[in-house]
């Protein structure tokens, strides 16, 4: 995936693949450990690729959850390009810049972490290459070939994040935006969410389009105009819409029950994708895909 403002960009990650499911206990690294992580990053970069040396390389040395980086918009790589834009010597050849946290342990706002996305198996730390145009095509179309079979970072770089961020880490591996995602869209499959993936895909790629998921048993929804509105449905409604094989009240229950810990599961996902969810009331006469319609 590229992404373009005054330069044409790679955009990439540094991914964390975590032991025994702790999350690191530091949130940043110093600037100074920031800056000696960058310049082992692009080693390992330009050894995997030889092009990226044309490249500047620009990295925010804090981590996050793997949704903070698949959000609309993409805002943490839009972030470290605004602030890659304001660092000193633009015009003296390609840079190499990290941003850290500060000599307090305290972490620029752009980079702070989303506290209630913890807990997760992989952590990313986000970074931009940046050049002209032909320059940054030859060099994703070849990461995109090379990084998914040997992106393995170089194992000074990995005890460097294991013993700066406080964390128990199995692997430290690179990957582009487009990895992440085909990822997540295959663990997503593994957790029953696939339903919920062309949804987020479209509000990623497509965002002026229109996308639904309306697969009974699974909540109605509907994203349009950068956000998504889930029909809001009475136990009566949620029987009519699902037709469940049964008519015993105590089972009934049940799976509405169900239906609703369904509802919220779904919320939670879009929303740690930074996609607004609204939640439409949608009686069970008439044709419940026409309230979502109504604006």
């Amino acid at each position: 995936m590229t992404h373009a403002q005054h330069t044409a960009q790679v955009m990439g990650l540094v991914a964390l693949e975590l032991a025994g499911g702790a999350p690191p206990r530091v949130a940043a690294l110093a600037q100074d450990a920031a800056g000696e992580l960058a310049g082992r990053v692009a080693r390992d970069l330009v050894g995997l690729v030889p092009q990226v040396a044309t490249l500047e390389l620009t990295l925010a040395a804090a981590h996050f959850d793997p949704a903070e980086a698949l959000r609309p918009g993409w805002p943490l790589h839009r972030r470290l390009d605004e602030l890659r834009q304001r660092a000193p010597g633009r015009d003296q050849g390609p840079r190499v810049i990290a941003f850290g946290a500060s000599a307090d342990g305290q972490v620029p706002r752009p980079f702070q972490a989303d506290p209630d996305l913890v807990g997760g198996a992989l952590r990313v730390l986000p970074f931009l290459l940046s050049g002209t145009p032909e320059d940054v095509d030859a060099v994703g179309e070849a990461l995109e070939e090379v990084l998914i079979e040997r992106g393995m970072a170089g194992a000074d770089t990995a005890m460097q994040l294991q013993d700066g961020l406080g964390a128990r880490v199995e692997h430290v591996r690179y990957m582009t935006l487009h990895d992440l995602a085909a990822m997540m869209a295959l663990q997503y499959q593994h957790q029953n969410l696939d339903g919920l993936w062309p949804v987020i895909e479209t509000a990623l790629l497509a965002p002026e389009d229109e996308q639904w998921l309306d697969a009974p048993p699974e909540p109605l929804l509907r994203y349009s105009g950068g956000e998504v509105q889930m029909a809001l449905l009475d136990a009566m409604a949620w029987q009519t819409r699902n037709a469940p094989p049964t008519d015993d009240p105590e089972r009934l229950s049940r799976g509405y029950e169900h239906y609703l810990m369904r509802q919220r599961q779904l919320a939670a996902v879009l929303s740690a994708h930074g996609i607004p969810v609204t939640f439409a009331h949608c009686p069970g006469e008439g044709d419940l895909c026409d309230h979502l319609r109504t604006p």
